[in-house]
């Protein structure tokens, strides 16, 4: 199929094909159609798979066939739980639509607001925006969504590990009943199709891939490594193959603040990007990231979703993060948009339990190795205690009535993000 035979305007399909684009992904090929029609959506896609294109190419093309409103009120809204994501659809919805009489403006926390403020006042078609920046504005009387004709969660899933379900359900209320849904996400837990019964109407279900699973051109390593000799390892496989791009996780901000230090120290250019830097700072690494001028950037989970990086070769978790979800959106970085990828976890003996919830989630083992001068050596009780404590949660859940409750992750998102 062709990106024409999906019913696209002219003026969306000259953006399409300036991007070089010649035929539409799995999501966009199954999404797109039942938005022109007016359906609300529920959609599932893997990360890196051209998501974003699904709502916004449709959703530009029914704002577009009727004139501009006086003075440009908001008609489409785009919520996302990080600040990279939100600028991410932002520039999205300005690549496609660039051939069409429509504004458009991204808003959220970090950074000055007056600037945003003069924005939109004076008129957008299109906002997107983090939910703490708009409820912010919106009880400034800065703008009104009375008049909002489409909404669009998206990474609602994310959205709710941030605790974001509270400001969601506020947003809900202060729009207008009759408008069209869309729900995107990677992955959908039990919580998300409840919040997508309160407000989508009679949706239609879109499935790109099967849900929680990994891109099939993701190469996923393990190495079995003693939590003291981590840096270490990172270093010599740095080294010895010669990786030019890395994007590190780590679970917490101050280890992504030790791990940066560690890897400068050692030769290898490092940046960080999370949720205490300054929305200055996290632009400017990740731009001198994109650009090669830093080699490894080190992030936390802030950074596993809305961070566009075309060709990503590498990424590195230096700890298995204790949400096995949070792992396919971290990995999902890579292999995106059809090339290949590597995706390489260190794991000490406390993060076992962490591999094991990871691989029944996907459905397949990842293959664990040791390498010389690496043994991990024998487990103590001390590193046992997490693995412990997984393996006693896993156990207790079925008697627990909540029990298809997600687990919240035991990093806390900084406030910043909120905004």
């Amino acid at each position: 199929m062709i990106f024409k035979e999906l019913g696209l305007i002219a003026p969306l399909l000259k953006a399409v094909e300036k991007q070089n684009y010649t035929e539409p992904t799995a999501i966009q090929e199954k999404a797109i159609p039942p938005i022109l029609e007016g359906r609300d959506i529920l959609a599932s896609a893997q990360t890196g798979t051209g998501k974003t294109a699904g709502f916004t190419l449709p959703l530009l093309q029914i704002l577009s066939q009727s004139e501009p409103l006086r003075r440009r009120p908001i008609r489409a809204l785009v919520l996302t739980p990080t600040r990279e994501l939100a600028a991410q659809v932002h520039e999205s919805i300005r690549t496609y639509g660039e051939f069409l009489n429509l504004r458009s403006t991204v808003i959220f926390g970090g950074v000055n607001a007056k600037p945003q403020i003069a924005t939109l006042q004076n008129g957008v078609d299109i906002l997107v925006a983090t939910p703490g920046r708009l409820l912010d504005l919106h009880s400034q009387r800065i703008f009104s969504l009375a008049k909002v004709e489409f909404f669009v969660l998206d990474e609602a899933d994310r959205m709710l590990d941030m605790g974001f379900a509270r400001d969601v359900n506020k947003i809900l209320k202060l729009l207008p009943a009759k408008r069209q849904n869309l729900l995107f996400s990677a992955t959908f837990s039990k919580e998300i199709k409840n919040l997508a019964n309160v407000f989508l109407q009679h949706p239609v279900t879109v499935e790109a891939t099967p849900e929680n699973t990994t891109v099939e051109k993701i190469v996923q390593k393990a190495y079995h490594v003693a939590k003291i000799d981590k840096t270490e390892l990172l270093i010599k496989l740095i080294n010895d193959d010669n990786w030019k791009q890395i994007l590190i996780f780590t679970r917490t901000k101050s280890g992504a603040n030790r791990l940066g230090k560690k890897l400068n120290k050692r030769g290898v250019v490092a940046a960080e990007i999370h949720g205490d830097k300054s929305q200055n700072a996290r632009v400017k690494a990740l731009d001198n990231f994109k650009k090669g001028a830093v080699r490894a950037l080190v992030a936390t989970d802030v950074a596993a979703r809305g961070l566009d990086i075309p060709l990503l070769p590498y990424v590195v978790n230096f700890e298995l993060p204790n949400i096995p979800e949070d792992y396919v959106h971290r990995i999902g970085r890579t292999g995106r948009a059809g090339a290949n990828g590597v995706a390489v976890s260190l794991v000490d003996h406390s993060e076992m339990a962490y591999l094991r919830d990871i691989e029944k989630l996907l459905k397949h083992n990842i293959p664990l190795k040791v390498l010389e001068g690496f043994e991990p050596g024998e487990a103590t009780e001390e590193d046992l205690k997490p693995a412990k404590k997984s393996f006693q949660r896993n156990q207790k859940a079925p008697a627990n009535k909540n029990n298809n409750r997600r687990q919240p992750a035991r990093s806390k998102v900084s406030s910043r993000d909120s905004k």
